[in-house]
């Protein structure tokens, strides 16, 4: 991953329409910047987000659709 970080202040998050607007979910950047995946709780926006690889974000969602039923990345 790069080391250098974007501007996370110009970023555009989501979260799943799943939440249902229930505060409880993580968010993820509408367009993520290369080398990573950056993921945050929707709790407390305030908190710098955590930064995963894109292989191991791949493999997350993977295995949540196998457990879960259908979800789009």
């Amino acid at each position: 991953m790069s080391s250098s970080r974007p501007d996370l202040s110009i970023m555009q998050w989501r979260s799943s329409s799943h939440s249902q607007n229930g505060g409880q979910c993580l968010q993820v950047p509408v367009q993520p910047p290369a080398g990573g995946m950056y993921v945050r709780d929707s709790k407390d926006t305030s908190r710098t987000p955590i930064v995963v690889s894109r292989a191991a974000w791949s493999s997350f969602v993977t295995a949540v659709a196998e457990t879960s039923g259908n979800l789009s990345s």
